[in-house]
């Protein structure tokens, strides 16, 4: 197997037994990216020299029989939105660019006390508020698998890196579909974890609202499952519970014209059905809540009206969104992109009265002891978007609507984060325009190895990750390659 389409437990198996150097890996690597990055534009700062010098202490440490971690040696990449010591975190604010982090996020610190190595920090759209991964300062990211359409976000350019094989694992932070639309769209593995389960300290925009901390989830976006499993093993508080996937029912969505699913993508979660005809038993059904997640997941978002994000949109806190979305649209004048601008005007509209807030919080109180039980015995398997991968702008225009067409298209979405759900989405297939289509499954807290499990059956029967080989360079192909 070819370097760039090893996962990292893979990769860091076969460095730990000096099969291939840890120095060997990273500048593959590297001269992946530098190939790869002025199309895509998903990796905006790199940490290329201190990997190079990371890798060879690796190496070294080998020889002395004093190496340890679970990735150790392995290079792997972050979302811009985790802080990394002496690299900046922008948010894709230029405001921003000056300031270097003290400390890495406690996430990354995980991942490098288990010996990984970072190569460099992934785009997103402006505060990871949207589904689009562009913003004023980076610009935009490309889905490598046709360049006109979205990779997706807000871990956008996690999810193009990986799919192009540009590190052996990534991280991303998902609060509205945002690891689950980039890996639908570009075709890998990534896991959502559950409410509370892992750590958002140095994520930013910190979280702290209660309604919005709940629905924040962060973990893998990967080449495999056996890797979403590795990496929420390393950053989550306490592993999860062995479970029998033979315990478990699985729960196909019923079809319904204003939650719509395009044919392909409907095939392919019917192949799904097909391949485990039985073996576990099913049933097709919408969980209890589905029809209110989509409203709900907004209401949450805009609890504050969109105040908090509004202050960070300039180094004064003083830009209003209204201004800054009309600077922009007039004279493509304004710092902001019009996505974050746009959508913040939204969050106001939106924002919940305090009867509103009340209902909101009874329902979540309800709805989280009924699916306690609900979720005890079953795992959903739901579709991430209606179709693969839009052309630019398309799904901005269908999240952010003023005709509200988010209450059709987001509910799949909607409903892991609303439920502080774990969710794993992987591959399972590509539409006859040769663009990739993924599934999530999705049960309660305490489950995470029952999707594992089930997700790792999905990969052998079904799908799974294929790297886009679109952009390589004939010479790295020769180097790339595994003696």
């Amino acid at each position: 197997m070819r370097l760039l389409e090893m996962d990292a437990l893979s990769l860091s198996k076969k460095i730990s037994r000096r099969e291939i150097s840890s120095y060997h890996a990273v500048r593959t690597y590297i001269n992946h990216l530098n190939t790869i990055n002025p199309i895509l534009n998903c990796l905006v700062e790199d940490r290329f020299n201190e990997a190079i010098e990371e890798a060879k202490k690796a190496d070294y440490t080998l020889t002395t029989g004093e190496a340890k971690g679970r990735l150790f040696g392995v290079p792997i990449s972050v979302k811009e939105c985790f802080h990394v010591k002496n690299m900046a975190t922008t948010g894709g604010l230029s405001y921003r660019a000056g300031s270097r982090e003290k400390e890495d996020a406690e996430v990354v610190k995980r991942l490098r006390a288990e010996g990984a190595i970072l190569l460099g920090k992934t785009n997103t759209p402006a505060l990871c508020f949207c589904q689009e991964t562009d913003n004023k300062h980076y610009g935009r990211t490309n889905n490598p698998w046709d360049v006109t359409r979205t990779a997706g976000g807000s871990s956008g350019g996690e999810g193009a890196l990986i799919a192009s094989g540009g590190a052996a694992v990534g991280l991303g932070a998902d609060i509205g579909g945002s690891i689950r639309f980039p890996s639908h769209f570009n075709g890998i593995v990534g896991f959502k974890s559950g409410n509370r389960q892992v750590s958002q300290e140095g994520n930013f925009p910190y979280i702290d609202k209660p309604e919005q901390e709940r629905m924040l989830g962060i973990g893998a976006m990967s080449k495999s499952v056996q890797d979403a499993r590795l990496i929420n093993e390393i950053i989550a508080y306490k592993p999860p519970s062995a479970r029998n996937l033979d315990d478990f029912k699985l729960v196909y969505p019923v079809p319904h014209h204003r939650y719509p699913i395009n044919r392909e993508t409907f095939q392919l979660i019917a192949s799904i059905r097909d391949a485990f005809d039985g073996e576990l038993a099913e049933e097709q059904a919408n969980p209890p809540f589905f029809e209110e997640a989509a409203h709900m997941w907004q209401q949450m978002m805009s609890v504050d009206g969109g105040a908090d994000m509004a202050k960070l949109m300039s180094d004064n806190e003083k830009a209003s969104p209204f201004s800054e979305f009309m600077k922009e649209k007039l004279f493509r004048s304004s710092d902001v992109h019009s996505y974050l601008s746009w959508a913040l005007i939204g969050t106001k509209l939106f924002k919940p009265n305090q009867k509103q807030m009340k209902q909101i919080h009874a329902s979540l109180k309800r709805g989280d002891e009924l699916l306690d039980d609900y979720l005890d015995d079953r795992i959903l398997i739901m579709p991430v978007y209606h179709s693969p991968a839009p052309l630019h702008g398309e799904l901005y225009q269908e999240l952010f609507s003023i005709r509200k067409t988010f209450l059709n298209y987001m509910p799949y979405i909607a409903y892991a984060n609303v439920w502080g759900l774990p969710s794993l989405t992987i591959p399972i297939g590509m539409s006859k325009e040769g663009l990739p289509i993924g599934v999530q499954l999705v049960s309660r807290v305490g489950h995470e190895e029952a999707l594992f499990q089930l997700g790792e059956q999905i990969e052998q029967r079904i799908g799974g990750y294929q790297r886009c080989q679109k952009h390589d360079s004939k010479k790295e192909e020769v180097e790339a390659e595994l003696v």
